[in-house]
């Protein structure tokens, strides 16, 4: 009898936890994954394309795709809303051309949910960061279309100790992530723009 009540306990246990997902897009997808692997609670983290209508993208033809990333986690230890508020904090809500140091579509941010309770969430985070920020967020909720992952090479890239991928191609041979990010000027727009409240500055 004490083995099946622990069972029956564990069990339990097991059914409240809920692994969920989240897609979002924050400019380079290198960065956004790189900022929610080390999240308590996230399991995993995809570089990929979604929101375009093209099959099979890839990193040197994603048109009409946003470089975006989808988060695995636990609902048990964070939620969905919690994930939102945390990469709307890492993210430039307030520019619709891009993200930092990239330009146009594919860097825009947005989120993708995929059902109700995702957008009510996404839009109160939102509302949230409105008022925080005493302007408009340009981020837009959108309906969550087929989500690409994009190649081996882009899956945990922030690691890489590889050759420098820029957008016209490798350059030199060091910490190649750190490199772009600094570059990029992503930590210092997002501490410019949230303050102590911003996440994931480095």
């Amino acid at each position: 009898m004490i083995r099946l009540t622990l069972a029956l306990i564990l069990l339990a246990g097991a059914a409240s936890a809920k692994t969920q997902t989240a897609i979002v897009a924050g400019g380079c997808f290198w960065c956004v994954e790189s900022n929610f692997e080390g999240v308590p609670g996230v399991s995993a983290v995809v570089s990929g394309y979604t929101g375009g209508s093209s099959q099979n993208p890839t990193y040197e033809d994603h048109e009409g795709h946003y470089e975006a990333v989808k988060i695995t986690f636990d609902d048990a230890k964070i939620s969905y809303a919690q994930i939102i508020e945390k990469f709307l904090h890492s993210t430039d809500v307030v520019d619709a051309g891009g993200q930092f140091c990239d330009r146009g579509d594919a860097y825009r941010s947005a989120i993708f949910v995929s059902n109700k309770a995702e957008k009510q969430a996404a839009q109160g985070e939102i509302a949230k960061a409105e008022a925080a920020l005493g302007q408009a967020v340009v981020t837009p909720v959108l309906a969550a279309k087929t989500f690409w992952p994009a190649g081996a090479y882009h899956q945990d890239y922030y690691k890489s100790t590889d050759l420098v991928l820029t957008r016209r191609g490798p350059k030199e041979k060091r910490n190649a992530y750190k490199f772009y990010r600094e570059s990029c000027g992503r930590d210092e727009r997002v501490r410019q723009l949230w303050g102590p409240a911003a996440t994931f500055v480095r």
